[in-house]
C-alpha cells in the first residue's frame, strides 16, 4: 500500500472510531482536589505543633470517571480515585493506588444502579452529607475521633452496592461485601444499608453498617472487607468480632441559614479473639449550623457529645465534648480560603491500645488528631488553608 493509500486508511479508520465514540457516548472525565493547610495544635502526645497538614476542606485526590451509554436508557459506569500528599507527593496509602475508590457497575434512571469493588457505604453516602463532618470539614468537624465514620474513613473491599430511583425525593441503598474467606462466609464480611429523603428545604436520613472481623488475629484483620479509624477513643476495641453503626440525621435550610442534628450509635461486639471482654457502646448528639452571608462568604458551628459505656471494668464512663468553628471565603467556584478551629474536652476513663488497662481518656480533634491524642484532658487546634478543585 503506497503512502496515498495509507493515509486514506488512517483517516477511514479515524472517521469509523469517531462514529463509534459519538454512538457509544462514552466519556472520561479526570477530577481531584488540592488542598493543604498550615496547622496549630496545643497538644500532640505532650507537645505543642506547627505543621503543614494535607485534606482538610477536602481531601487532595485525583480520579478518573467514566461511563458509557448502552442502550435504553442504561449506561456502564466506572470511578478510580487516588489519595495523595501534596506536601511529600506519597500517596496516602502506600500499597493502593487507588485507595478511595475503584468500582464499576451499571445505572439506569428507572431501574437504579448496581455497583462493584472498593466504595464508601450507603450509611455514609446516606448520613454524612447531613452531618458536621460535610458541613464543617472532616479534619476538625468529624464527631470526636470521627468516632462514627461519618467522615470518610470507612471504605469497603470486594462490595456489591444496590441504589434505587429516586421516587419524589425518596431514595434507598443496600450493601453487602464479600469476606471471601473459604469454607467461612460470614467472616470479615460488611452489611450497609440508608434510606433518605430530601424535599425543598428539609433532608432526613438514617443509616446502618456492620462490619464482621475476620478474626486471624486479635486485632481487626485486615483480610476483613471493613476497616476504620482508629484514635485513643477507640483503641482499645479494634479486635471486637463484630463493629455496629446506627445513625440518623437531619438538616433544615430557611433561607441562608442551615440547622442540623445527628444521632449515632456506635458498638464494639467482644468476641473470642478480642482482648476486651465487654460490648462498647459510644453515643453521639451533635447539633450544627451554617451561614451564608454573601456568595462569597459562609460561616459554620458544631457541637457534638460523644458518651461511651461503662463496661470492661470501667467505673467513670469516658465523654467526650467537641466545639468546632470553620469560616471560608470562596474566591471563586473552585478555589477557597479557609480558616477552622475546634476544642474538645475529654474526661472519664477507657481503654489504652492493648486493651486491658484502664486509662484516662483523652482527646482527639475531629478526623485531624486520630494518631495525635492529647496528653491532657483538653486539645485545641486551628488551621489557615487552601483547596483548589478540578
Amino acid at each position: 500500500m503506497g503512502q496515498h493509500g495509507r493515509m486514506k486508511a488512517l483517516l477511514m479508520s479515524g472517521v469509523s472510531l469517531g462514529a463509534i465514540c459519538a454512538h457509544a457516548q462514552s466519556s472520561v472525565t479526570l477530577y481531584g482536589a488540592v488542598d493543604d493547610a498550615f496547622v496549630y495544635a496545643n497538644n500532640q502526645k505532650g507537645h505543642a505543633n506547627v505543621y503543614l497538614r494535607q485534606g482538610n476542606l477536602a481531601a487532595s485526590k485525583w480520579g478518573l470517571r467514566g461511563s458509557e451509554d448502552i442502550g435504553g436508557g442504561s449506561r456502564v459506569i466506572f470511578d478510580l480515585q487516588n489519595g495523595f500528599d501534596p506536601n511529600t507527593g506519597a500517596l496516602s496509602a502506600s500499597s493502593q493506588i487507588f485507595n478511595r475508590q475503584a468500582y464499576m457497575g451499571l445505572q439506569n434512571p428507572a431501574y437504579g444502579t448496581f455497583t462493584m469493588g472498593r466504595q464508601y457505604t450507603p450509611y455514609y453516602l446516606f448520613v454524612g452529607p447531613l452531618a458536621s463532618s460535610s458541613w464543617l470539614t472532616g479534619a476538625t468537624g468529624a464527631h470526636p475521633g470521627d468516632i462514627d465514620g461519618l467522615d470518610t474513613t470507612i471504605r469497603i473491599n470486594n462490595a456489591l452496592v444496590y441504589t434505587s430511583p429516586d421516587w419524589h425525593g425518596l431514595q434507598a441503598s443496600g450493601m453487602y461485601a464479600l469476606g471471601g474467606i473459604a469454607g467461612a462466609m460470614g467472616k470479615g464480611q460488611t452489611l450497609s444499608a440508608g434510606v433518605r429523603y430530601a424535599t425543598g428545604p428539609l433532608n432526613l436520613a438514617m443509616g446502618y453498617l456492620r462490619m464482621d472481623n475476620a478474626q486471624k488475629t486479635t486485632g481487626f484483620d485486615p483480610t476483613s472487607t471493613g476497616s476504620f479509624g482508629t484514635s485513643s477513643l477507640n483503641a482499645g476495641y479494634v479486635s471486637a468480632k463484630t463493629l455496629q453503626h446506627i445513625a440518623a440525621a437531619a438538616d433544615y435550610t430557611i433561607g441562608n441559614l442551615m440547622m442540623g442534628l445527628t444521632y449515632s450509635n456506635v458498638q464494639y461486639v467482644a468476641g473470642g479473639r478480642s482482648i476486651f471482654r465487654d460490648t462498647a457502646i459510644f453515643n453521639t448528639v451533635a447539633a450544627l449550623m451554617t451561614y451564608r452571608f454573601t456568595p462569597d462568604f459562609d460561616i459554620g458551628a458544631a457541637f457534638a457529645d460523644t458518651m461511651a459505656s461503662k463496661a470492661n471494668g470501667i467505673n467513670s464512663a469516658a465523654r467526650y465534648q467537641q466545639y468546632s468553628l470553620k469560616e471560608a471565603y470562596h474566591l471563586s467556584k473552585r478555589t477557597t480560603l479557609y480558616a477552622l478551629q475546634a476544642y474538645q474536652h475529654a474526661n472519664g476513663q477507657t481503654l489504652n491500645s492493648t486493651g486491658t488497662d484502664i486509662v484516662a481518656a483523652t482527646p482527639a480533634v475531629g478526623d485531624s488528631q486520630n494518631s495525635t491524642p492529647s496528653s491532657t484532658h483538653g486539645q485545641f487546634v486551628g488551621m489557615l488553608g487552601i483547596a483548589i478543585l478540578f
